[in-house]
């Protein structure tokens, strides 16, 4: 089922889609210009202090595979990211659509009634933990 999307739907969904190819085009101009981005975005101190990998590491390297267009290598780097960034990916297009055709999807409505903000939260938890989970099992491999 489809709405008319109100003017200020189409408005967040322009600052949505808006804020996602920024994201995406900053990080691809980093990477083309070999912009050393732990210098601008700060050096893991987990990593540092610990001697292993933070919940997070690797989401910086990944993040400039992927606005690059090597989505096979951001999943490699970070499992975490590319699945978050595929996501983000999908929520742009969709927004694209509304902001552009004013458009407005019932599922999505329909989404944002059931799902509360706590299962968003749970959900980035469990991915971030699972992408967690597999770059401490690299850097558990690697030291043996």
């Amino acid at each position: 089922m489809f709405y008319m999307a109100s003017f200020r739907q189409r408005v967040i969904a322009a600052i949505i889609c808006l804020s996602v190819v920024a994201y995406f085009g900053g990080f691809a101009l980093a990477g083309h210009y070999k912009v050393d981005m732990g210098r601008h975005l700060g050096y893991c101190g987990f990593q540092q202090k610990h001697g292993w990998p933070c919940p997070t590491c690797g989401m910086t390297r990944a993040t400039l595979a992927f606005a690059q267009g090597r989505i096979a290598e951001a999943f490699h780097i970070q499992p975490a990211a590319g699945l978050l960034y595929c996501a983000a990916i999908v929520a742009a297009a969709l927004a694209l659509f509304v902001a552009v055709f004013g458009i407005y999807f019932g599922s999505i409505k329909r989404f944002f009634a059931e799902v509360k903000i706590r299962h968003i939260i749970l959900a980035l938890v469990i991915i971030l933990a699972s992408g967690w989970a597999v770059t401490l099992a690299r850097a558990l491999a690697a030291r043996n």
